[in-house]
């Protein structure tokens, strides 16, 4: 892992097939960090398809799909799997079907190398998740080794604390007061 983006970098420019839809004809789609562009942007990326524990998280991603819409978030998904094999595993598997947010993918893994997620033995990503400010700067990010799946909850906690542009204490949860409120009103 010679190159690593970080908190506070610029998120790199790409511009990488994705798959939006099993329906014929409207499967495939151009990402690129320019639909990243004055949103909050969630990107999470998982190791290999037609694997056990990442479509517990992608399905979970779904899951919550409202929960970042209701907070202007966009949401994406990567690995370095090409996007034939992401649409074959979403016809596949019954978890991902219906998908709501682009499947990337980094077949080149450029993407994945200059941020920093590749893993050195079998060239695939981490389990990383990245939270880009609507200006393109990483504001937070998490990295998981290839067994352990993620806690979207937290993804979506940490997501509200950096929305706020407060002071947010140690398990801090949505609705509860900052700490800048609490400087505030003492």
């Amino acid at each position: 892992m010679s190159n690593c983006v970080t908190v506070g970098s610029k998120f790199p420019e790409f511009k990488k097939k994705s798959v939006v839809s099993i329906e014929k004809g409207k499967e495939f789609y151009d990402i690129s960090n320019e639909d990243m562009n004055g949103k909050w942007t969630v990107m999470f990326w998982w190791p290999k398809d037609f694997t056990f524990v990442c479509p517990t998280e992608i399905a979970e991603f779904n899951n919550k799909f409202s929960d970042f819409e209701d907070r202007d978030t966009l949401l994406l998904g990567a690995s370095t799997d090409s996007e034939f094999v992401h649409l074959a595993w979403r016809n596949d598997h019954d978890d991902l079907r219906d998908l709501r947010f682009p499947m990337i993918a980094d077949t080149s893994k450029s993407l994945a190398e200059e941020l920093g997620i590749l893993e050195e033995n079998e060239k695939i990503a981490y389990r990383a998740t990245f939270i880009i400010d609507p200006d393109g700067i990483v504001r937070w990010l998490n990295i998981n080794d290839l067994s352990v799946g993620r806690n979207v909850d937290e993804v979506l906690r940490v997501l509200d604390a950096l929305q706020t542009d407060e002071l947010c204490p140690c398990n801090w949860s949505k609705g509860e007061e900052t700490l800048t409120q609490q400087m505030q009103s003492a």
